[in-house]
């Protein structure tokens, strides 16, 4: 095989290259394989390999696909591959296969995007940061002592070191832009029911939860997005009337002057870290001399009440996903089947009445159409994507007390006295001090994005977040575009990881 820089190219890039008959798909599936190989053991970001099936699928491509030979992975949660394993990070899902594609699977598959393997995910999707107990940890390319977020942190850490372009990831509460942030890539959440969640549910999460990729460039993301948005069959929301072509839009830039509103104040009142600070007050003053209008106006919606809604969206999803093991298990799941917080927002589930979750779910509505005023003044929403940069592996892990309590509360079925106690009310500021400007977009549906623009004073990546009302992914897509082309764009070709890595390959 003759070399090629394979790291050098993105999706688009490689496409060509195969399109052009530069480089056959085979050459560069075998160029992923040994950067994987390479680079995993340091990060461990895929968790499932696909080697023999990617050659396969390699000697099928025609050169004519979107993506023809583009290797990829997918995450291991919502996006199942026939015949692979789904686990969603955790043990008592091991031994499971899934045993037809996900609709967005078979869409990108469409493309001509090759999947080489599965990427690591926080047990069930639940954290901000790639820690499960089953695999251990994910680290960081930018620096391998820190998280890379979560939950798609598998997806972003391998395209961050370049052993894939593009990842697949998914995002219920800011699971592709808290990653995106911390590993200096592009994320875009789209807007609810632009991509298929079908065909074994007709949403995820309740319509929280949108499935796309995590990318290093722009246009990538745009175009995977082209060719796999659309109506799905039986699926339980539509997609919004708006609709362009977005690998247009990110390589035009915007149409005219923007009208951007910021914020840097937490929705539920708790510190936001100077560097994240920082990123946005730079990102508006950037803004500005590309002669758009940025003024500080916070959002019109109640904080507290989203967070407290989202969190009885965990409750609630949880309580159905350990119910649910009992199809994989042949039993009821027991407290050790799974993690200590994961078995814990699950009893709270339980616990959570019928009433408290449509009032819940009603929440949603009232915010969406507050946003939606609110986008008939500014055409962006500009915040930190997180309140904090990365967070170091284990920093966010229980302490053993904590273990201790929560195991006494299950065998002792104190469940309802620790909510009432005010327990919940702790809970959601823990859950959510880190990351709590992320859930604002998923529980009205609107589309958001995480751009890297920052660069903390110890080396890594945090993000600047913009959302637009439902449907107007293309004014993400032109402003993201125009952002990329300035000094100030983060290039993941910058971290350590990749840069040592860059002769081979």
């Amino acid at each position: 095989m003759a070399f090629f820089p394979y790291h050098a190219y993105d999706a688009v890039g490689l496409a060509g290259l195969v399109q052009k008959k530069e480089v056959a798909a085979a050459e560069i599936i075998e160029a992923a394989i040994a950067r994987l190989e390479r680079l995993n053991p340091k990060i461990n970001a895929v968790i499932h390999k696909m080697y023999e099936q990617a050659r396969a699928a390699a000697g099928k491509i025609t050169g004519g696909e979107p993506f023809a030979g583009v290797p990829m992975l997918m995450k291991d949660i919502s996006q199942e591959i026939k015949g692979e394993p789904i686990t969603c990070g955790a043990k008592a899902l091991q031994g499971y296969r899934a045993e037809e594609d996900a609709t967005f699977v078979k869409r990108v598959r469409a493309t001509g995007a090759i999947f080489l393997g599965i990427t690591n995910v926080p047990e069930f999707a639940l954290m901000g940061t790639t820690e499960p107990k089953f695999y251990g940890p994910t680290q960081n390319p930018w620096n391998r002592d820190y998280s890379p977020g979560g939950s798609s942190g598998g997806s972003a850490a391998a395209v961050a070191s370049g052993i894939v372009p593009l990842a697949g990831a998914n995002d219920g509460g800011g699971s592709i832009r808290i990653p995106a942030a911390y590993c200096g890539l592009f994320g875009l959440k789209p807007s609810r029911g632009r991509t298929p969640a079908g065909p074994f549910y007709g949403r995820h999460w309740q319509g929280a939860s949108v499935d796309h990729v995590l990318t290093r460039s722009v246009r990538d993301s745009a175009l995977m997005l082209d060719l796999v948005k659309g109506y799905e069959a039986a699926a339980a929301f539509p997609p919004p009337s708006l609709d362009h072509n977005y690998l247009e839009c990110a390589t035009q830039g915007p149409t005219g002057k923007l009208k951007i509103a910021f914020c840097l104040r937490s929705p539920i009142g708790t510190e936001v870290h100077r560097e994240c600070r920082e990123a946005v007050l730079k990102a508006a003053q950037l803004l500005e001399s590309l002669g758009h209008h940025v003024e500080e106006k916070e959002a019109p919606v109640d904080g507290s009440k989203i967070a407290q809604s989202y969190m009885t969206l965990y409750f609630g999803e949880m309580a159905a996903d350990l119910a649910s093991l009992k199809e994989v298990l042949g039993r009821k799941a027991r407290m050790n089947d799974v993690e200590p917080a994961t078995w814990m927002l699950g009893l709270l589930g339980k616990v959570t009445s019928s009433e408290e979750w449509v009032l819940s779910m009603r929440e949603w509505d009232v915010a969406a159409f507050q946003m939606e005023a609110f986008f008939e003044n500014y055409d962006l929403y500009m915040t930190p994507t997180t309140a904090d940069p990365p967070s170091r592996i284990g920093e966010q892990d229980l302490a053993p007390g904590e273990v201790a309590l929560m195991k006494l509360v299950s065998a002792l079925k104190l469940i309802r006295a620790v909510k009432k106690s005010g327990y919940v009310d702790k809970l959601i500021i823990r859950s959510l001090k880190r990351t709590p400007f992320t859930q604002l977009a998923n529980l009205t549906g609107e589309p958001a994005m995480s751009v890297p623009l920052h660069m903390t004073l110890e080396g890594l990546p945090v993000g600047v977040q913009f959302i637009a009302a439902k449907g107007r992914e293309d004014i993400l897509f032109r402003l993201a575009g125009q952002l990329e082309q300035t000094e100030h764009w983060i290039r993941v070709e910058d971290n350590p990881m990749f840069k040592s890595e860059a002769g081979e390959g």
